[in-house]
C-alpha cells in the first residue's frame, strides 16, 4: 500500500507544531524579562506591579499550552521509556497508535468540548483579573485552552499517519 499520502500529512502536521513551538518558545524571553523586572521593582525600589506579575502568569501558561504539541512531536511527553526503548519499531508504532487512539485523542477531544462552554462564557463578559491592577484579558487566556486541544489533536494526528506508514511496511529509520 502506498502510504506516501499519510507521511505528506504527517510532515505537514509536524512542520505546524514546529512553527508554533518555536514561535511559542520566545515567550520564555518575555517570561525571563518580565521576572526580572518584578524582582527589580520589588526588591530594588519598593514597588510591585500586580499586572507585571500576571503577565508572567499569562506568558507561562501559554508557552506550556501552545507547546505542548511541539513537545508531544519532540518525544519529550512523559512515557515508560525503559521499555518502550527496547521495543521493535513495529511495537512502537503498536504502542504509538494505541496510546493516540485511545488516550491522547479523546482526552485532547473532551478537552476541546468542556472548554467551549467556559471559554465562550469568559469571552461573553470579557473576563478580566479579578485583582486591581490586573490584566484585563483573562478571557483570551482562557482561548487557549482549546488551541493547546486543538493542536494536540492535529500532532496525535501526525502520530496516527507515521505509525499507520510504520505497521503497513513504510521504513522509518
Amino acid at each position: 500500500m502506498n502510504t506516501r499520502p499519510l507521511l505528506v500529512l504527517a510532515d505537514r502536521l509536524d512542520t505546524l507544531a514546529e512553527w508554533t513551538g518555536r514561535a511559542v518558545a520566545w515567550l520564555t524571553l518575555g517570561v525571563v524579562l518580565a521576572t526580572f523586572a518584578v524582582v527589580v521593582l520589588r526588591y530594588g525600589f519598593s514597588l510591585s506591579s500586580t499586572m507585571l506579575q500576571e503577565s508572567i502568569l499569562y506568558l507561562h501558561a501559554t508557552v506550556f499550552m501552545l507547546g505542548a504539541a511541539y513537545t508531544l512531536k519532540q518525544g519529550g511527553h512523559v512515557r515508560v521509556d525503559i521499555f518502550y526503548r527496547k521495543l521493535s519499531p513495529t511495537s512502537r508504532a503498536w504502542v504509538d497508535l494505541a496510546g493516540v487512539l485511545f488516550l491522547l485523542l479523546p482526552v485532547c477531544v473532551f478537552l476541546f468540548w468542556v472548554s467551549g462552554d467556559y471559554v465562550s462564557s469568559a469571552w461573553s463578559i470579557r473576563e478580566g483579573s479579578r485583582e486591581a491592577g490586573g490584566l484585563p484579558w483573562v478571557y483570551v487566556l482562557k482561548t487557549v485552552i482549546p488551541l493547546m486541544a486543538a493542536l494536540l489533536i492535529l500532532q496525535g494526528i501526525s502520530q496516527l499517519c507515521r505509525s499507520l506508514a510504520q505497521l503497513l511496511g513504510e521504513d522509518m529509520a
